[in-house]
């Protein structure tokens, strides 16, 4: 299945766990979220990691009141964008100049599901 494909796929998915929490495996969505994330976003997702400030621009707060919406109002789209973005040299470029090494992963709609979720409860707590 290519990029694009997962994508839609995800999409679909997102839509249907927005209505469906209880489909989330929130283990898992920490879990990618501490491996994938955190680095810049930070462990509270308000971009305090190590890394926030060597991005530019720099790492946002993921737990603001218009990002909020935004995951709300675009389930799962943009953790899926953010991840697949066509372009996307920022992360990968960020991770390089700081000699960080992230093994690749083969991500699943389950996966994007999970984040998207595990994200919404972090902020909820906010």
């Amino acid at each position: 299945m290519d990029m694009k494909s997962v994508f839609i796929a995800a999409l679909s998915v997102l839509s249907l766990a927005q209505t469906s929490p209880s489909l989330a495996d929130n283990s898992n969505g920490k879990n990618l979220f501490v491996q994938r994330c955190a680095m810049c976003h930070g462990a509270d997702i308000k971009g305090t990691g190590p890394l926030a400030h060597k991005s530019n621009p720099p790492t946002p707060d993921l737990t603001t009141a218009a990002f909020k919406q935004r995951l709300s109002d675009y389930p799962g789209v943009i953790v899926s964008s953010i991840i697949l973005r066509p372009n996307g040299d920022l992360i990968p470029r960020t991770l390089r100049e700081n000699g960080v090494k992230v093994p690749p992963h083969a991500w699943s709609v389950e996966d994007f599901r999970d984040l998207n979720q595990y994200m919404k409860s972090v902020i909820s707590k906010r």
